[in-house]
């Protein structure tokens, strides 16, 4: 009984060290990454509000652009526990700290189909965990053209790294510009890195 009791207060420490730096924002905002994709234009900018940007892409794929910014996490110092310059020294070696989110969100036939963050969006255990405030609302109350999130799904979110991009569709990857042409696969000084399509 004491073990148990001892393992369980053990957890709960851990957890609350975890959450206070930012491990669970980084996982909502991963689990936002997996489930929004589906959901339509409307749900999308009902849970998340009008988005700051839009680039209409072709006939068919948009992208929508959130910003988002949180106040830097401070400790008070004190004499006895040096914690705000412990805490510094972590973000110089580690990284962390973040308070800047843009969530580039891709539209494919009026659905989201991907969610890439990016902007110094790392708090101190995981990453992106400043960018679930802005897909905070959309997590915590799921519209019903969200991606239902599975037992399956669940292992595929981490705090630590995002869900694999979905596969996109040719109109919404490729311009007629673009789908004419393709990567060398043998680029030498002679010749272009792009070459026609054969």
């Amino acid at each position: 009984m004491r073990f148990s009791l001892l393992r369980a207060m053990s957890f709960g420490a851990c957890a609350t060290v975890l959450s206070g730096c930012g491990y669970f924002d980084s996982r909502l905002a991963h689990k936002a990454q997996y489930t929004m994709v589906g959901m339509t234009g409307y749900d999308l900018q009902a849970c998340a509000g009008i988005p700051s940007s839009t680039k209409t892409l072709n006939d068919t794929t948009q992208i929508y652009q959130y910003s988002g910014t949180a106040t830097a996490q401070t400790s008070s110092g004190s004499t006895l526990l040096p914690i705000q310059p412990v805490l510094n020294i972590w973000q110089q070696a580690f990284g962390g700290g973040g308070t800047t989110c843009t969530a580039v969100i891709r539209l494919d036939h009026d659905r989201v189909s991907e969610v890439h963050y990016i902007g110094d969006d790392d708090e101190m255990f995981g990453e992106d965990g400043v960018c679930s405030i802005i897909t905070r609302g959309c997590a915590r109350q799921p519209e019903s053209t969200m991606r239902p999130l599975t037992l399956r799904g669940q292992t595929k979110i981490s705090g630590f790294h995002p869900p694999a991009t979905p596969q996109q569709s040719p109109a919404a990857t490729y311009s007629t510009q673009s789908g004419a042409t393709v990567l060398n696969p043998t680029p030498s000084a002679q010749n272009p890195i792009i070459i026609q399509r054969k």
